[in-house]
């Protein structure tokens, strides 16, 4: 087995070591999920947790880990014999990888038995085996987001419902949920992220002094890893210690009616949706006073939960920063300690006795100890937070309409705007988002499920079988039918049916896939008028927000002056790429050419990199060419070329005014793509131009547009 780097060794992450160790303190909180950039020991702490754990006892021979203390354990295995032995083992720790299927995951019908013997046996999932454990998920904001929802529900039942392929099972799986991401490489959705318990935000420390101890460490425990983990057991076991008294104390600490009042005070104030935020906010005060050594909830408890579990729930849409506003938080808790008394309950009257009253033991002291091992000991108040403020809506930085409006006269109007091919340079912020009509790529793929394009997937209906299994799972009927013409032979008269491995059949299901959208921008002085370029930066803005809920990569090539410029390259991140559209300039000739070229370049590169994943270019320009020796004919002839690349392709046609030359258009003619004009974008929009539309509207193409 692998020598783990030692919990107590990790240095400079004091907020994600303090919310892994409520979550063991207390697994009803919902788990853990640890953001942040890469190289910041997520990983190396999270499968450090489980060495520092106390070792449990179980139901020798039990596939579900029960506990023998349980007088109900709910297992498929019982009920147990009133001699079955007790086995003592560590925590384990299981890690759910990105590719897992809802079979492994969940458990399915043990195949072998039931080709073989014809014994319908459950065969235990991941979930089973992680029961009184840790199941950690690298990388979470990249599983599927039907698997998420469904750890999501074990962690917060504390057991998972079977119903699949003849199974009905019903087993414990009480576990500490931890998942660790990128935001770089994608965002979960908010519904997603308020499901788990605590966020927490971990970035590489400043400090070089910090730095520097952090390098020292990493290089010891390589060079000799038992030498380096030996110098930190007896770390490690007061730790432990320290976690197993917390497990205990958790069931006797009292929140009062004033904590409580409190709580429920301060998650109303930061507006957040719905009362899981109470409710998550009050356990882990729970957890944090009984991990401090005290039976009653006090302020300090309060504060520290409220910075665990509120910030990823004030989201109001994907491009929201998490964060939360301390001195609010400070200004609400107040300087008084909230009242310790205990609930009351409905049946007792309200008189307090001697021992409601706090004893010395509820009084934070000085010499308790804050931190594991030898590591930096977090501030007593909580989690540090280096969060600014954020905005509640950061991204709308001039008020604009529900949709978009017609520039006609507004750009004539406007006293500021550039002339074409102008080499002044302005910046102009998005309005609000709107719902965006819906761009597909034409045809049937066969790329990640997703929510955009038609595609062969692991999830959808069933639309046929395939010789083998697939990721669409066991296709039964199809199994069947494959064998009964063989029965005969196989000396079959009669009761089950004979199976061989050569009849299996697996399912072929058709669903939705996500896609590559790269948006190829026009940013040069055509379109720097102020009223325009807002526009076209709130249709994008748009277009982002849907290929975010649709679980789609992104990219932003964007092209002015004399050439183009890869500003963010294919990822899962949208936020970045609402980041860069945000500070995008605009201003100087328009080099269309030099655009399509560097947009090329990118999806050949992705295709050799992901040829499963099929590309959307949305190329948002208003058709002119300025920039270079012939531009306009060089735009014709890349056009062209990329037209017969088979590249699905959309051209958002910006132009604007009461006199309008058509170029985009005509310029979606020669790359055979969708033309849409700017103001079509928006779903209500289109339908108003559809219910007033006197007759048929021409279009270069319909391809590709739903």
């Amino acid at each position: 087995m692998p020598q783990h780097y030692p919990f107590t060794a990790v240095v400079g992450s004091d907020d994600m070591t303090l919310a892994l160790l409520l979550t063991t303190v207390s697994p009803e909180i919902g788990g853990v999920l640890v953001r942040g950039e890469k190289g910041t020991a997520k990983s190396t702490a999270v499968r450090a947790l489980a060495a520092v754990l106390p070792p449990i006892d179980v139901v020798a021979g039990d596939r579900f880990s029960s506990d023998p203390a349980d007088p109900s354990p709910l297992s498929p295995d019982a009920p147990f014999a009133a001699d079955a032995g007790v086995e003592t083992r560590p925590v384990r720790l299981v890690e759910l990888p990105v590719g897992a299927t809802e079979d492994r995951l969940l458990g399915s019908l043990h195949l072998e038995k039931a080709l073989s013997a014809g014994v319908a046996e459950y065969e235990p999932g991941l979930l089973a085996r992680a029961h009184r454990g840790i199941l950690y998920v690298d990388e979470v904001n990249l599983l599927h987001d039907h698997l998420v929802d469904l750890l999501l529900d074990a962690a917060a039942m504390g057991r998972a419902n079977v119903e699949r392929d003849g199974v009905s099972v019903v087993h414990a799986a009480r576990f500490v949920l931890v998942g660790t991401m990128n935001p770089e490489e994608g965002e979960l959705r908010p519904q997603l992220l308020d499901r788990f318990g605590l966020t927490v935000e971990v970035a590489a420390p400043r400090e070089p002094a910090l730095r520097t101890e952090v390098v020292r460490r990493r290089l010891a425990f390589d060079a000799d890893p038992a030498a380096f983990a030996e110098r930190y057991d007896a770390s490690e076991a007061t730790l432990r210690e320290r976690i197993a008294a917390a497990q205990v104390l958790v069931t006797e600490v009292a929140l009062g009616d004033g904590a409580l009042a409190k709580i429920a005070e301060v998650c109303a104030a930061f507006d957040v949706d719905g009362l899981r935020a109470d409710i998550v906010t009050a356990r882990t005060a729970i957890a944090h006073a009984a991990w401090h050594g005290r039976r009653h909830v006090l302020r300090e408890d309060i504060r520290a939960a409220a910075l665990l579990a509120l910030p990823h729930r004030r989201r109001r849409n994907p491009f929201d920063a998490p964060g939360i506003d301390e001195e609010l938080l400070d200004r609400i808790l107040g300087d008084d300690e909230p009242d310790p008394e205990p609930p009351r309950q409905p049946d007792q009257p309200d008189q307090p006795g001697p021992e409601d009253q706090p004893g010395p033991e509820d009084r934070p002291t000085e010499d308790s100890p804050d931190s594991p091992g030898d590591t930096p000991p977090p501030s007593t108040d909580g989690p540090s937070s280096t969060e600014a403020p954020s905005s509640e809506t950061p991204h709308a930085t001039d008020a604009a309409p529900d949709g978009p409006d017609s520039l006609d006269d507004a750009e004539a109007s406007e006293p500021t705007t550039p002339t074409p091919g102008s080499a002044e340079v302005t910046t102009v912020g998005a309005g609000a988002p709107y719902r965006p009509r819906l761009l597909r790529v034409a045809g049937t793929g066969e790329g990640e499920a997703g929510r955009r394009s038609r595609a062969i997937t692991s999830n959808g209906r069933r639309i046929g079988s395939t010789p083998g299994t697939g990721a669409g799972g066991i296709d039964l009927p199809g199994t069947v039918r494959a064998a009964a013409p063989h029965q005969h032979g196989r000396g079959r008269r009669s009761g089950a049916l004979v199976l061989r491995p050569s009849d299996l059949r697996g399912a072929v299901r058709e669903g939705r896939e996500s896609n590559l959208v790269l948006f190829c921008v026009d940013a040069s002085g055509s379109m720097a008028a102020r009223k325009r370029m807002q526009q076209v930066k709130t249709a994008i803005l748009s277009l982002l927000m849907d290929a975010y809920q649709r679980r789609d990569k992104v990219g932003l090539v964007t092209f002015r002056a004399l050439d183009a410029e890869l500003v963010l390259p294919p990822t899962g991140s949208v936020e970045a790429a609402a980041r860069r559209l945000e500070d995008l300039p605009a201003g100087g000739r328009t080099p269309l050419a030099e655009g399509l070229l560097v947009a090329a370049d990118v999806l050949r590169r992705e295709r050799i990199r992901d040829p499963r994943r099929r590309p959307l270019l949305v190329l948002v320009t208003d058709g002119r060419a300025t920039a270079g020796a012939d531009p306009v004919a060089r735009s014709r002839q890349v056009a062209a070329w990329l037209a017969d690349q088979g590249i699905e392709t959309v051209v958002v046609d910006c132009e604007a005014g009461p006199f309008r030359l058509g170029l985009a258009a005509r310029l979606a003619v020669e790359l055979r793509a969708t033309h849409l004009p700017v103001e079509e974008v928006s779903a209500e929009a289109l339908a108003g131009v559809a219910r007033a539309a006197t007759g048929p509207t021409t279009r270069p193409t319909e391809r590709g547009v739903a």
